[in-house]
């Protein structure tokens, strides 16, 4: 009964995403995103929607965080009639396979109807048999490029396993956490794997703990109903293996105290830092398993990581760092290491308003970032007029928003409270490499990030002449998501990475690292590239709403794996050193 319950979050959550997406393809603004944050919200839900209703009725459903009046009559009426006459609308309007279509990279909802029109492609068969019969590239607004696209983007899909984002996973896995350290004898419970080194996408989870009662850890955990237990692959003693009905393996693994350490490192990996931990324990004489490190028969290490680094006469070593980069000869030398940490980020710079369609006025967006996340700056970066549909601001609104800015700023300093609203603004890197807001109004800003928002399939040399071109100008002093890729959605722009270094180097140009879990762009290894070349770095948040602050973590969990140290990054500084790192405040 408790299952089927939650079975209605989970089948409201894939009605609003799919609404999400037929709206987008209408073309309507903003409620889009409002459907797509409701469907994430309900699938993280602790409570049913029905229990909800039936103990509060609709303001219940309206107390929930990112559901509102409209989403709660919504959900009332599936509760009720078990459908949404708005999506039965739109399910005959569009009899197609939205949830296959919008898996495929590059392939956003304007386009998805443009192929139902045109074409009436309804699903990823139609899609393909189309583009392989030559059919795309005939349309009008088609072309050779984007049919060969397509092509490349089915391939990618047919032939990936299944991935998850890190932040999807995030609240499944530490609920299911949750769960499982409140079973009695559970002690020292651990997700390990990719998921620990804070890869950007989790193909499984795997728990390991030490339990006195295993067969009692064992039976929760395959018995488990929020989230649902669609297939218990095995069941045993010392390990169990479960399936999602989304795919998603599940590993729990029970040791003894004295290995417990030696069995969160070996799962934690990667395999390749694995091979060369073994290689080193042969070299020494001993034997490296998930057990613990033995001298013959005899364990010398194994309850903790430490102790197993300690006598490899290595360093302990930071999950993140643990892909055979490099670590292991840090770890065999003196030099320090302090990856940065989230304690560390004194501001937030690339924060959008509701100046350009953001949720959140400039003061709650200052006083979240003040009272609960403890910064001492924000900088409001909202886009410029280029993009339209993003409500991008003129030359006269940036300058009215200045002006309100100020006024905010007036009333902190009144009340001699330490914080700092600065203004920049995320402009729009043209296909000339110009930007769409004039020179005479950027230099009155306290900063500018600019970014690539269009055109983003360029040949390499074109586009990476149209962001040289960027770089160069005296009033950009950042660069937003270099490589404008979605994560598992859309490719990376073909940007000559060297190239882009040494002028970012050379102009004092910082590189940001955008924190939102579907880019964390720059990655890991370009961030440790630009980090070799003393480039300056931002991690940033990218925020459209007061919840999308918080995903500064996903960026530092990016930078710890480009082996970053606070002073690195530009937004751990002070105000008054931070203000300095601007081009502006060195011409």
């Amino acid at each position: 009964m408790v299952a089927e319950q939650f079975e209605v979050n989970e089948e409201i959550a894939k009605i609003f995403h799919r609404l999400g997406v037929f709206l987008d393809m209408d073309g309507v603004d903003f409620k889009p995103t409002a459907y797509q944050r409701a469907a994430a919200i309900l699938r993280t839900l602790d409570q049913s929607v029905a229990d909800i209703y039936r103990l509060s009725d609709i303001k219940g459903l309206e107390a929930l965080e990112g559901i509102g009046k409209n989403l709660a009559y919504k959900i009332k009426e599936y509760l009720g009639t078990g459908k949404i006459q708005t999506y039965e609308k739109y399910l005959k309007l569009y009899p197609i396979d939205i949830d296959n279509l919008d898996e495929v990279p590059g392939l956003g909802p304007k386009t998805i109807k443009w192929l139902w029109e045109e074409l009436g492609v309804k699903n990823v068969s139609d899609l393909k048999i189309a583009a392989e019969k030559g059919l795309v590239k005939n349309l009008p607004r088609g072309g050779a490029k984007l049919e060969q696209n397509i092509l490349n983007n089915l391939n990618l899909v047919e032939t990936a396993n299944k991935r998850w984002l890190y932040a999807e996973i995030e609240p499944l896995a530490e609920k299911i956490k949750a769960q499982l350290e409140i079973v009695p004898g559970v002690s020292n419970l651990l997700i390990t794997g990719s998921y620990r080194r804070k890869k950007s996408t989790i193909g499984d989870l795997d728990y390991v703990t030490v339990a006195s009662k295993p067969t009692l850890v064992m039976d929760v955990f395959t018995n488990l109903q929020n989230p649902k237990v669609e297939e218990i692959i095995s069941h045993g003693k010392t390990r169990s293996s479960i399936r999602l009905a989304d795919g998603l393996e599940i590993d729990l693994r029970v040791v003894d105290k004295k290995s417990y350490g030696a069995a969160c490192q070996y799962f934690t990996g990667s395999k390749e830092h694995n091979i060369e931990l073994r290689k080193i324990a042969i070299a020494k004489g001993f034997k490296l398993n998930e057990y613990g490190l033995y001298k013959g028969v005899k364990q010398v290490a194994g309850s903790s990581e430490e102790e197993i680094y300690k006598m490899l006469g290595l360093r302990y070593i930071e999950p993140e760092l643990r892909e055979n980069t490099g670590e292991i000869e840090w770890a065999q030398g003196k030099k320090k290491l302090d990856l940065i940490n989230i304690k560390d980020i004194k501001g937030d710079l690339h924060i959008h308003s509701d100046w350009d369609g953001g949720k959140e006025s400039i003061s709650d967006l200052a006083e979240y970032a003040r009272l609960k996340l403890g910064y001492e700056y924000i900088g409001i970066s909202d886009h410029t007029k280029f993009l339209k549909i993003e409500r991008g601001l003129d030359e006269e609104q940036l300058m009215a928003q200045r002006l309100e800015i100020q006024k905010i700023n007036a009333k902190y300093k009144d009340k001699h409270i330490n914080f700092t609203i600065l203004q920049g603004c995320e402009a729009n890197i043209l296909n000339d490499g110009s930007l769409d807001i004039r020179d005479t109004i950027l230099k009155q800003l306290d900063y500018v990030i600019a970014g690539l928002h269009s055109q983003l399939d360029m040949d390499r040399e074109e586009i990476t002449a149209r962001m040289l071109k960027a770089i160069n100008n005296p009033y950009i002093d950042i660069i937003s998501h270099p490589f404008t890729g979605l994560i598992n959605r859309r490719p990376q722009a073909k940007l000559d990475w060297g190239m882009i270094l040494t002028a970012a180097k050379q102009t004092g140009t910082i590189l940001e690292i955008n924190a939102n879990p579907l880019r964390l762009d720059l990655e890991a290894p370009k961030i440790r590239e630009a980090k070799r070349e003393g480039i300056k770095l931002v991690i940033d948040s990218d925020t459209h709403s007061l919840e999308d602050m918080n995903q500064i973590e996903y960026g530092i969990g990016e930078a710890r794996r480009g082996w970053v140290v606070k002073e690195d990054i530009i937004n751990t500084f002070l105000l008054a050193h931070l203000v300095k790192q601007f081009k502006r405040n060195v011409l």
